[in-house]
């Protein structure tokens, strides 16, 4: 592993660990993207990608 992965695996641990102090759970789905991304299997674009994918709201349809 190199010195990149290393601290990129702790700059994922350290994030994860944060939002869970918060008492958020992550998901699964993004736990698996975050190990994906650790391995070197998908870029942080990859990663960025999907979850706009996954989470875009294509039109507001509540009104102020």
């Amino acid at each position: 592993m190199s010195k990149n992965n290393i601290s990129n695996e702790k700059a994922w641990n350290y994030a994860i660990g944060i939002v869970q102090v918060e008492g958020i759970k992550p998901s699964s789905d993004f736990l698996e993207l975050a190990e994906k991304e650790k391995r070197g299997e998908l870029t942080n674009d990859d990663i960025r990608k999907v979850l706009i994918r996954k989470y875009k709201v294509v039109g507001d349809t509540t009104h102020a």
